[in-house]
């Protein structure tokens, strides 16, 4: 068998780490590295811990998610960052991609698509959630977002 996907989990409510943790423990392929709370914590952990993948929030105090993903490309950080967050904009998922995230799912993902969309980042793969590609298409249409 493979070596196990490393995944670091970057959010500043702790019920959302703890939550994300205790369903990904239960995956075979998959082994929760390390935590972080804000986006400075992230960049630091990332660091000390070289993870495969980064499940990473838009929004946290301080440091936010994007700047933490820049921080991460400046750094040549070789881990893929899939943006987990509840945040729907494109003023948000817009910038996260271009700094680089590999992925952009929603907080209310179904968990095992959530897997996947670990798995799918990790080898290589760039992922949005049919959602958040849809928010992207409507946004500013009549009748979109």
């Amino acid at each position: 068998m493979a070596d196990p996907i490393r995944v670091l989990l970057v959010d500043d409510h702790q019920v959302v780490r703890r939550g994300l943790r205790t369903f990904l423990e239960v995956q075979d392929d998959i082994d929760v590295v390390g935590e972080g709370s804000d986006g400075d914590q992230g960049v630091a952990r990332a660091q000390e811990l070289s993870p495969d993948v980064i499940l990473l929030d838009v929004k946290m105090p301080g440091t936010d998610g994007i700047e933490a993903l820049r921080r991460l490309r400046e750094l040549d950080s070789p881990a893929r960052v899939l943006i987990v967050t509840s945040f729907t904009e494109q003023r948000t998922v817009v910038p996260a991609l271009r700094a680089g995230a590999a992925g952009y799912v929603y907080k209310d993902v179904d968990p095992d698509a959530l897997a996947g969309a670990i798995r799918s980042v990790h080898a290589g793969h760039v992922l949005l959630q049919p959602e958040v590609a849809g928010a992207l298409l409507t946004e500013g249409e009549p009748g979109g977002g």
